[in-house]
């Protein structure tokens, strides 16, 4: 008997009947799976042989009443909507309701979105300078940009965008609500915004600009301390950081005494970069890895041999702007231990998304993974919570000399540097430049963390001489 991976029992002559069915009914087609399966059992009926058929698991196949309510639906649409909508348009409506429902990152893109992304990706775009997802059908902002126009006006991470101009947004896909935010340089765009903490609603007007976006930040912020920003990730991070590290370093005699790594309302971008400036810090192990169904989805990144930083102490300062591959990285120290991260919890955007070509004009974009911690942490919907939490707070500071001291005492003896101090203390006064850290509480308490590991370091290395 001619065995063909088959179960359906049946005389020559119906057999060759139900073949001949099963073959042609869409979505029953064994000959799909393998096309020479259909030559065998031809052949086997043909010799007379039992012949058994597999017939298709029906929880594998497509749902003939959903499709049949679909097309109904389609056919609905065209008899009776009020306007006439072309065909083409609808199916790329059911094609985009069939991503975004899945979650807020998986999209549909035409031609002009796919475009939009790589400037994104490269650095230079039009618009406003934010970083957006949806939530509860309005557009909530994850981060501002730095230096943009969003940011500028006043635009926070966390505001909920109700309005743009005088158009609701609640009912809008986010590609919809982006395109509007998009326009003509110098014109100006009305957000009406929920903010935690206000009562009523907030009208904030920006004005569009060409975004050009600056990823790599970096200064002295006190002798010995280095401050870099990174405001997203984009292709080329990875190199800039590396070499505005070996710039500090440099300016500083060839080594730091701590570093402040800012990553807060950074909304991500390339993973590529974050991974390449979580190499730059590590010398070995495990950065990210990502878990996903198919094969193609589940990826391993590891540290190279170095650190450029040679073990210096670093404090990573994030906030709830702070999303996926910010998180990536954040997570990746930490759990190393190789920086302690203060500030207040991430984002919690731990998700993969593939761009998936359909043909030369058209893509979907589309959740395929999750991000891991090297530890086994899932970044989604948790984020990564700080080592240290610090919460912004406005700082006011105080006189805090003593109101009687040895030089208001009449005839007291001259201090050695005393006369030199006040002639210098009024023009000192004058030229004092606001530096950032009295005006940002977690940066000063980073750098005070930083300070005291290093007067501890120095202490311990003074007790084993």
């Amino acid at each position: 008997m001619r065995r063909v991976q088959r179960t359906h029992q049946a005389l020559p002559l119906r057999s060759a009947i139900l073949a001949a069915c099963f073959i042609t009914f869409p979505g029953l087609a064994f000959a799909q799976d393998n096309p020479s399966d259909s030559t065998r059992i031809l052949e086997g009926i043909q010799d007379g042989e039992r012949v058994e058929i597999t017939l298709p698991d029906p929880e594998k196949q497509l749902p003939l009443d959903d499709l049949r309510k679909f097309t109904e639906v389609f056919s609905r649409i065209k008899a009776a909507y009020v306007e006439e909508v072309d065909d083409t348009q609808l199916l790329e409506s059911a094609i985009k309701g069939m991503l975004s429902d899945l979650d807020p990152h998986s999209t549909y893109l035409a031609p002009q979105d796919y475009e939009k992304l790589e400037e994104s990706t490269s650095g230079e775009f039009g618009g406003l300078g934010i970083e957006v997802g949806m939530e509860n059908g309005f557009i909530k902002v994850i981060a501002p940009i730095d230096d943009t126009p969003a940011q500028q006006a006043g635009v926070q991470a966390g505001d909920l965008i109700i309005k743009l101009d005088e158009k609701p947004v609640k009912g809008m896909s986010l590609e919809e609500a982006v395109q509007l935010m998009r326009g003509k340089p110098g014109t100006i765009l009305t957000l009406t915004i929920m903010r935690e903490g206000e009562n009523a609603p907030v009208e904030i007007d920006v004005e569009r600009d060409v975004i050009k976006v600056t990823s790599v930040k970096s200064r002295m912020i006190e002798n010995g301390y280095g401050y870099v920003r990174l405001t997203q990730f984009q292709a080329e991070t990875g190199g800039q950081f590396t070499k505005a590290l070996t710039e500090l370093r440099e300016d500083h005699g060839g080594t730091l005494d701590g570093l402040v790594l800012d990553l807060r309302n950074n909304p991500g971008g390339v993973l590529q970069a974050a991974v390449a400036t979580a190499d730059a810090l590590l010398d070995e192990g495990l950065i990210v890895y990502t878990e996903g169904r198919i094969q193609s989805s589940r990826l391993r990144f590891s540290a190279k041999d170095g650190d450029i930083m040679a073990g210096t102490p670093i404090v990573v300062l994030i906030n709830g702007g702070s999303a996926s591959a910010s998180e990536i990285l954040a997570g990746a120290l930490q759990d190393h231990k190789r920086a302690v991260i203060m500030g207040t919890q991430s984002f919690g955007k731990g998700s993969v998304q593939t761009v998936i070509p359909l043909d030369e004009t058209h893509a979907i974009k589309m959740t395929t993974a999750r991000y891991y911690t090297p530890d086994g942490r899932s970044i989604q919907a948790t984020g990564i919570k700080p080592d240290i939490e610090v919460r912004p707070a406005e700082l006011k500071e105080l006189d805090s000399r003593p109101f009687f001291t040895e030089a208001d005492l009449s005839g007291h003896l001259i201090g050695q540097d005393e006369d030199t101090e006040n002639n210098n203390k009024e023009q000192k006064t004058e030229n004092q430049v606001v530096s950032i850290i009295d005006r940002d509480y977690q940066l000063r308490s980073a750098l005070n963390l930083l300070k005291g590991l290093n007067i501890l370091d120095h202490k311990g290395a003074d007790t084993t001489q």
